[in-house]
C-alpha cells in the first residue's frame, strides 16, 4: 500500500527530513504512483485531487495480514492485518456482524471525529491486533496514520522534496521518493493532521527524534521515541453537541 499526502493535509515532522536525502518530488507526473504500478501490475491508484493519492494492490499478499480497502462518506482507508477484538468493536460502534476490519477503523474515526467520546490516543489503544491503517478524510481534508504497539505490520514513512508526506508497507518504495529522509514508523504512534505525531502508549509524553546510523555508520534519517522526561499540555475537551466536529481536537 501507498500514500502521499500533501504537505497542507499532512505535515510530516521536520526531524524527519534529512539535509542531504537525495528526495524527488514524488507527485509530480505520477512518478511514485508509476514506480508502484510497475511493481504491482494490476494495482489501483486513488488520485485524491491536491490533496495527493492512495495506491494499493490485492495481488501477493500475506494471508495472516491481508490488505483491506473501503471508502464510505468521503472517507478513505487503507488498512493492512487484522483486528483480534472484532466482536467488541462492532458492538462499541454499533456495527452489524459483516463489517470487517477496515470498516470498523473508518466507524472508529468518524465517531472521534462527530462525537469524541474519547480521546484518539485511547481509540487506537482500543484497537488490539496486528495492523497499520491510513485514514484520508476528504470532507475536512485530514490523515490518521497508526500502527499496532509492536509494528507487526512493516510500515514505513519519509518526506519527499516538496515535504509531502510519503507512507508505505514496503520500505524500497519510501526510500526511492524520499531517499535518506524516511524512517520506521515509531512503535506505540499514531499520527493525525492537526497533532502530528503522539504516542497513545504513553499520551502524556512528547515524543522526540533520535539520529537513525546505517550499516556504514552515517546518518540515515531519525526514528522516533517516547521522552520520559517531557510530558505533554493537558488540554480538558469542551462539551459540544453530537453534531460538532471534533477533528480539531484529535
Amino acid at each position: 500500500m501507498l500514500a502521499v499526502f500533501d504537505k497542507s493535509v499532512a505535515k510530516s515532522p521536520e526531524a524527519l527530513q534529512s539535509p542531504q536525502s537525495g528526495s524527488v518530488s514524488t507527485l509530480k507526473d505520477g512518478f511514485l504512483a508509476n514506480h508502484f504500478g510497475s511493481l504491482h501490475p494490476g494495482s489501483v491508484t486513488v488520485n485524491l485531487a491536491s490533496s495527493g493519492l492512495i495506491a494499493y494492490s490485492l495481488q501477493n499478499k500475506n494471508p495472516l495480514l491481508p490488505r483491506l480497502f473501503a471508502v464510505v462518506d468521503d472517507i478513505f482507508c487503507l488498512f493492512q492485518g487484522h483486528i483480534e477484538n472484532v466482536a467488541q468493536l462492532k458492538q462499541q460502534y454499533g456495527l452489524n456482524k459483516t463489517a470487517n476490519e477496515v470498516v470498523i477503523i473508518i466507524e472508529a474515526y468518524r465517531t472521534l471525529r462527530d462525537r469524541g467520546p474519547y480521546p484518539a490516543d485511547q481509540v487506537v489503544r482500543d484497537i488490539h491486533g496486528k495492523f497499520a491503517f491510513i485514514l484520508y478524510d476528504s470532507s475536512s481534508k485530514t490523515a490518521f496514520i497508526a500502527t499496532d504497539a509492536d509494528v507487526s505490520v512493516p510500515f514505513f514513512w519519509g518526506t519527499d522534496s516538496e515535504g509531502h508526506l510519503v507512507l508505505s508497507d514496503e520500505a524500497e518504495i519510501v526510500k526511492k521518493g524520499c531517499g535518506k529522509s524516511f524512517a520506521p514508523f515509531p512503535k506505540g504512534c499514531f499520527f493525525t493532521s492537526s497533532g502530528g505525531l503522539r504516542s497513545y502508549e504513553h499520551p502524556l509524553n512528547e515524543v522526540k527524534p533520535v539520529p537513525r546510523v546505517d550499516s556504514s555508520g552515517q546518518v540515515c534519517g531519525v526514528t522516533f521515541t517516547v521522552d520520559e522526561e517531557s510530558k505533554r499540555e493537558t488540554v480538558g475537551m469542551p462539551r459540544v453537541g453530537s453534531a460538532a466536529n471534533w477533528s480539531s481536537n484529535y
